[in-house]
């Protein structure tokens, strides 16, 4: 199995300038906010943090490829790094804390790209998350003081907790009777948003997650840390990885019923 303990190290030097370059901006009074021609805000910290990430990946990887929100593909290659310098925009410019840098670094195989390293950094909330293929899953300050993820136990739906972002895109998809109903079959549901939801399906704090609308970026860190702690990324589809446009995320237990309750076979 290949060894991504410098990758994942690199990752890790990544997230922390962006944290830095975030960080000095976050509730800043003369932040400067653009709407995107998909009407969705992003901020001089967003295009800053991704011009900082592909700066220093052109100097350590130059031979990788490089996607990112802001900024779209530079490269070719089987190594692709994948950046959403600010998940969680809206939360960011409005000075609520939860928004986090997303990186992954993706490989080529049979099929398509898939993640091989995740670091997912929320620095307003003080929390850090990351996972290298075959190495686990793991969260902490650095990678020489961390916490071994593993997702929940949880085997029932009436058990589970069930995290998502919000209501939005759930009826444009005609699932939104089958999101309700599972609203209704589980024991908990909290609208936490953007990355969190999946670390805690990671961490086991939260079994269950789904989002009906994504784009790379906002997956492809996610993913790997949730499968490295043990459980299971999937499009609403059951597509395996973080390919799909949208994403359910779980304890791998109840991966079945969640897909079941989103195509409203339940």
């Amino acid at each position: 199995m290949a060894d991504y303990h410098d990758d994942l190290r690199l990752a890790h030097v990544l997230a922390d300038a962006a944290d830095r370059a975030t960080m000095d901006r976050f509730k800043a009074l003369d932040l400067k906010v653009e709407t995107k021609p998909d009407m969705t805000p992003v901020s001089e910290a967003d295009k800053g943090a991704e011009e900082l990430i592909r700066g220093q990946l052109k100097r350590a990887r130059p031979r990788d490829a490089i996607l990112g929100e802001e900024y779209g593909i530079e490269g070719t290659g089987p190594r692709r790094w994948v950046i959403d310098p600010i998940d969680g925009t809206k939360n960011y410019v409005r000075g609520v804390p939860v928004w986090a840098t997303l990186i992954s670094l993706m490989e080529a195989v049979e099929g398509g790209f898939q993640p091989v390293v995740g670091v997912v950094s929320a620095p307003a909330l003080g929390r850090r998350w990351w996972a290298a293929k075959g190495a686990g899953a793991y969260t902490g300050r650095s990678l020489t003081s961390a916490t071994r993820l593993r997702v929940s136990e949880v085997s029932q739906i009436p058990d589970a907790s069930f995290a998502y972002s919000s209501l939005a895109g759930w009826e444009a998809q005609s699932r939104l009777d089958g999101f309700l109903d599972l609203t209704r079959a589980c024991w908990r549901t909290r609208g936490y948003g953007d990355f969190w939801p999946y670390m805690m399906v990671a961490e086991g704090s939260v079994d269950i997650c789904a989002e009906p609308e994504l784009s790379l970026w906002d997956m492809a860190a996610n993913a790997i840390i949730v499968t490295e702690a043990g459980g299971s990324f999937t499009g609403l589809d059951g597509t395996p990885g973080p390919h799909s446009g949208n994403a359910a995320a779980s304890n791998g237990l109840l991966h079945d019923e969640l897909l079941g309750y989103l195509n409203q076979r339940y």
